[in-house]
C-alpha cells in the first residue's frame, strides 16, 4: 500500500506535514534533513523541486529556489541523493514542484525515478486536472503515485468533487488565494471556506497548507482538516544561523 493511504488509515487529525525546498540552504543534506525530520515526529514530507519561475509560491521559497539552484541542484541530483533514502525513512515523502522541469526531464522517467526511490505523491500545482486526467494519469498510477491536487476558495463544489473523484491519497486545500507565506490569525472567510470544504463529505483526507507557521494557525486548520502543511516558515527557519539540526528539533517541538 502506499505510504500517504498507511498514514491517513493509522492516523486521521493533526497530520504534519513539513515542506522544505530541495538543496537550500544546503546542497547534500537532503537526506540528513528528511532522517531529522522523521526522528522529530513529522508524519509527512514535501520536497520541493526548484524552479525559477515558481508561480504558487510566495517571496521566501521564492528565494530558497534561486539559491537551491545557484547550489547546483537539478531533478537529476535530487534523484540521486534520494536513492538510498527508503533504507532509513518510513514516512511518505511527496516532491512538489512545477510542469515544465519534469516535462524537460520526461514524464515517464520522472514517475519511474519516483517509484525507484521511494517517492509516494506528487504535486504539480500548474498541471491542470483535465491535462492530468487525459494525459498523466495512467503512467502515475503505474507508479504507485499519488497525484495530489489542490483547490483553494474560489474552486466550485463541483469541481472539489471531480478531483475527489480523482484523488486517492490526499487533497491539499489552500488556505487563501495568495501565493505561499507565513500569516497571521485565520480570518472569517478563511473559516467559512474551510467549513464549506468540511460539509462536502469527501473522500479523501483534506491537508491544509499555505499560511501556516505556528502552533496556533496548525491547531486551528485542523479542527477543519486532517492536517496541514508548513513551508516558508520552515525554510525561513533553516536559514538561521546556528545548528540546523538544533533549530530543526526546536521548530518542530513548537508546532507539535
Amino acid at each position: 500500500m502506499n505510504r500517504i493511504n498507511q498514514l491517513f488509515e493509522t492516523k486521521s487529525e493533526n497530520i504534519l506535514s513539513i515542506y522544505f525546498t530541495a538543496g537550500h540552504p544546503e546542497l547534500s543534506n537532503i537526506a540528513e534533513l528528511i532522517q531529522l525530520l522523521e526522528e522529530s515526529g513529522v508524519d509527512m514530507i514535501e520536497i520541493g523541486m526548484p524552479f525559477s519561475d515558481p508561480l504558487a509560491d510566495g517571496p521566501v521559497i521564492q528565494q530558497s529556489s534561486q539559491k537551491a539552484l545557484a547550489n547546483g541542484m537539478n531533478i537529476h541530483l535530487l534523484f540521486e541523493q534520494l536513492k538510498d533514502i527508503r533504507k532509513t525513512v518510513k514516512i511518505p515523502l511527496l516532491l512538489m514542484g512545477y510542469l515544465n522541469p519534469v516535462m524537460h526531464f520526461g514524464v515517464e522517467k520522472f514517475c519511474a525515478e519516483c517509484k525507484k526511490a521511494g517517492v509516494d505523491g506528487v504535486i504539480l500545482p500548474d498541471l491542470p486536472m483535465e491535462e492530468y486526467e487525459a494525459s498523466y494519469k495512467k503512467v502515475f498510477e503505474e507508479n504507485g503515485l499519488r497525484f495530489i491536487f489542490l483547490i483553494s476558495p474560489q474552486t466550485s463544489e463541483a469541481r472539489i468533487h471531480k478531483i475527489d473523484s480523482l484523488s486517492n491519497g490526499f487533497i491539499y486545500m489552500v488556505s487563501s488565494s495568495a501565493t505561499t507565506g507565513a500569516t497571521g490569525s485565520l480570518s472569517e472567510a478563511q473559516l467559512a471556506y474551510f467549513n464549506k470544504v468540511k460539509s462536502l463529505k469527501l473522500k479523501n483526507p483534506l491537508v491544509v497548507g499555505f499560511g501556516i507557521s505556528n502552533r496556533e494557525n496548525y491547531l486551528e486548520v485542523c479542527k477543519y482538516a486532517n492536517g496541514a502543511i508548513i513551508g516558508s516558515a520552515f525554510v525561513r527557519m533553516l536559514e538561521k544561523p546556528g545548528d540546523w539540526t538544533v533549530n530543526t528539533r526546536e521548530f518542530i517541538k513548537s508546532i507539535q
